[in-house]
């Protein structure tokens, strides 16, 4: 028999932009919904997004709030998106985010958690862990970057990575966490002139290898499409997890495509 709590919904809209459905709560994570365009980040940085988003706003629905991983680069919530927060009944980010965006947001402070009330009169818990946005000794440059875990009593547990690049972050949820049932990491092995060659976030290969280390039995990776600096795409995925003897756990999506995983079955 279906478990429906043990239920998890991933729209993939594009980018890191998806939502999240568990336990009957609605999820945004990092709005993203501008037009394909060019950004000018500074001296020899441009950001090109190359797809839109699979959904408008408006055509979104009710939400019971947005997990913003970060705010201070536009792959991660751009000027569509930024409007859209301005709707969203609460978002939970970072300090750095919350004191530059106001409003809605609040800052959730590392290992801390937000208890969100479910429609059965349970709460779906949201905890805040770190994520690494490039290579050790870049945090002030990149700035402060956060995933997230969502959990409760008879639920699935979540892990959604935000950009992260290190698989020491990975181990460190895996050691808090030793039970996750669906891996939604941030990969494309993102790099820009921000940090040199160095990549920004996951490669394929460390994203099958975050999988073993955290024993997710299904993994869905977002914020690999629609922008043109990431490196790495379906493809190197499909043959990451396949050499790592993890295809079977590796779910892809297109923008616009939708999963419901069974963690239960």
């Amino acid at each position: 028999m279906t478990n429906i709590a043990q239920q998890v919904g991933v729209h993939a809209l594009g980018g890191p932009t998806s939502i999240l459905e568990i336990a009957g709560l609605r999820m945004v994570t990092d709005p993203t919904f501008d037009e394909p365009r060019e950004y000018v980040m500074g001296p020899g940085r441009v950001l090109v997004k190359t797809a839109p988003t699979a959904l408008r706003p408006e055509q979104i629905g009710p939400v019971d709030a947005v997990l913003l991983s970060h705010d201070q680069h536009v792959d991660n919530l751009d000027h569509a998106g930024r409007a859209y927060l301005a709707q969203a009944p609460r978002v939970l980010t970072t300090a750095e985010a919350a004191g530059r965006l106001g409003g809605v947001c609040e800052a959730v402070a590392l290992w801390d958690h937000v208890d969100l009330p479910r429609p059965d009169g349970g709460t779906l818990r949201v905890t805040r862990v770190p994520a690494l946005h490039g290579p050790p000794g870049t945090e002030h440059i990149v700035g402060e970057v956060a995933g997230f875990v969502l959990a409760g009593e008879g639920l699935a547990t979540v892990y959604v990575s935000g950009d992260n690049a290190s698989l020491d972050v990975v181990r460190a949820v895996a050691e808090r966490f030793p039970r996750i049932d669906v891996a939604i990491p941030f990969v494309g092995a993102a790099k820009t002139a921000l940090v040199g060659d160095a990549y920004l976030t996951l490669t394929s290969a460390q994203a099958a290898e975050a999988a073993r280390i955290l024993q997710a039995p299904r993994v869905v990776p977002l914020h690999f499409d629609s922008w043109q600096h990431f490196t790495e795409g379906g493809d190197d995925l499909l043959k990451a997890f396949a050499d790592a003897g993890l295809a079977d756990r590796l779910t892809l999506l297109a923008p616009g495509e939708r999963t419901v995983i069974d963690a239960g079955a």
